[in-house]
């Protein structure tokens, strides 16, 4: 069947009149009284009732005018979607770092729900490693993480970074004064998972004296609700970023760590592939840019900071 023979029973149900028929859907009248016809042999019933100045709907075609309806508003709309390549109603796969979660995720969901209101958005939160891994197999679609992606047609996007501070809990009684790597190395010590770019870190901090005058526990641990429980109660140190922490600062049941050692801090990334035409995924990512920006301008340097350019 015919959407346009669709379309111009519907229109001449409205205009009742052959020649604004025509008019409106800039064709004929015999081409208007020749589609009409031809619905009607294939319904096998009358649709109008012809007079010399107008025409009026049968029964029949009351009928049939409630599907025809129907059915022009639905191919009206898939041709919307079709040719407006910023309306979305499918599925966005996006991985998500746990660092990211308890920070300014909730934020970004907002804005992508507000900007593509019928997209469903299908989220993971693993770490960088295992994120990387289901990126590689295209089982993600954009992912918000540590680190770039390395590989043809791949686009990374900095987004903002994460300073990193060693914190631990009052029960610890650590004190106020500046400690050293060998202090520090006296606690159990609560890392992000192993080959993580924190972990890495502490590893390479730690490979000096600390390590040889005393034995290093390291802990690794793929859950940062895990870590951060953990160091709450006082099991050991560790270092996260303090935009994720900010409850148990304000709490005190986590304090920040006078430390005279550095820890670098945690630049976040999105990583989404360039190899199509869609355009989705890159329009989120910037999405999740302008929200990590924004997070960062509203609660200050030592918190987030903007990122640096990605070489």
């Amino acid at each position: 069947m015919n959407i346009r023979f669709l379309e111009t029973f519907v229109w001449l149900a409205r205009l009742r009149n052959f020649r604004l028929t025509a008019e409106r859907l800039h064709t004929t009248q015999a081409a208007v009284s020749s589609r009409i016809a031809s619905l009607e042999q294939d319904f096998g019933v009358r649709l109008f009732d012809r007079s010399a100045r107008e025409v009026a709907l049968t029964a029949d075609g009351s009928k049939a005018l409630v599907y025809a309806e129907r059915m022009v508003k639905l191919m009206r709309e898939m041709k919307d979607d079709m040719s407006d390549r910023e309306v979305y109603a499918g599925v966005i796969r996006i991985g998500v770092i746990e660092s990211i979660v308890h920070s300014w995720f909730p934020d970004f969901l907002g804005r992508l729900h507000k900007t593509f209101p019928r997209l469903q958005i299908e989220i993971v939160s693993d770490t960088t490693i295992h994120l990387h891994e289901q990126f590689s197999k295209s089982n993600l679609d954009l992912v918000l993480q540590a680190e770039p992606v390395i590989g043809p047609q791949v686009s990374n996007i900095a987004l903002c970074e994460f300073p990193m501070r060693w914190v631990g809990s009052p029960k610890l009684d650590i004190g106020s004064e500046t400690l050293s790597l060998a202090d520090l190395a006296a606690f159990p010590i609560i890392s992000f998972a192993r080959n993580s770019g924190p972990h890495a870190v502490i590893e390479r901090l730690f490979s000096g004296s600390a390590r040889s005058e005393r034995t290093l526990h390291i802990n690794c641990i793929a859950s940062v609700a895990t870590m951060i429980r953990l160091a709450t109660d006082g099991f050991g140190i560790t270092a996260v970023p303090p935009a994720i922490i900010q409850r148990e600062l304000n709490e005190e049941s986590l304090h920040l760590l006078r430390v005279d050692t550095e820890f670098p801090a945690l630049a976040l990334i999105a990583c989404f592939r360039s190899d199509h035409e869609n355009p989705l995924t890159e329009t989120v990512a910037r999405i999740a840019q302008e929200t990590a920006s924004d997070f960062a301008l509203n609660w200050g340097h030592e918190i987030a900071r903007l990122p640096a350019p990605l070489n």
